[in-house]
């Protein structure tokens, strides 16, 4: 089952998060066969981390849950919320297969929260380019549609938020993103 975990950091956290940074490293490092995608959100500067996005492939919603809340910054209360969703990949890959590479172009997190029928339960055809992972937000059981996830290159903001069908959703946020990983 794959899940979508996006972690929000607690304003004037960055110091602990630099402190924690090995600790956090490490901790990814134990989950590195499961990750289909991660990286930080950055604020509007493009350098300075909002929160942390890990979409992985774990058993189930109790392990969903333990990788959430044992993370080390979470732990520590770097963090002020998680959103932790079941998640599809309809791609069927994971970020390191994105034909785009690791660098390069303005990287989005999109995310749609809707309700009833569902949205953008495919990808859109002829995006294989800019898409690097996409998939509905579901409910633990897989039954209930609760919205969409993308990450994805794009010329911009209001380019990226126009991955979704934007009249299926009661909120839309966009989130500068990079690709993570362990700094070489």
């Amino acid at each position: 089952m794959d899940f979508l975990c996006y972690h929000r950091d607690r304003p004037g956290s960055l110091a602990l998060r630099e402190q924690l940074a090995e600790a956090h490293w490490s901790y990814m490092d134990g989950f590195a066969k499961e990750l289909i995608a991660r990286g930080p959100t950055l604020a509007d500067d493009g350098e300075t981390p909002t929160g942390s996005v890990h979409i992985l492939d774990l058993p189930g919603p109790a392990a969903a849950r333990a990788f959430a809340f044992d993370e080390p910054n979470h732990q520590a209360g770097a963090y002020r919320d998680v959103l932790l969703r079941r998640w599809r990949n309809t791609l069927g890959r994971t970020m390191w297969d994105f034909p785009g590479g690791r660098t390069g172009g303005n990287r989005y997190l999109v995310l749609g929260f809707g309700a009833g029928e569902g949205a953008d339960l495919v990808a859109p055809p002829g995006r294989d380019g800019d898409l690097i992972a996409h998939g509905p937000l579901l409910s633990d059981d897989g039954a209930t549609w609760l919205g969409t996830a993308v990450l994805l290159q794009a010329p911009d903001p209001e380019a990226a938020r126009a991955v979704l069908t934007e009249d299926r959703y009661a909120a839309i946020d966009v989130h500068n993103w990079r690709f993570g990983g362990r700094p070489s």
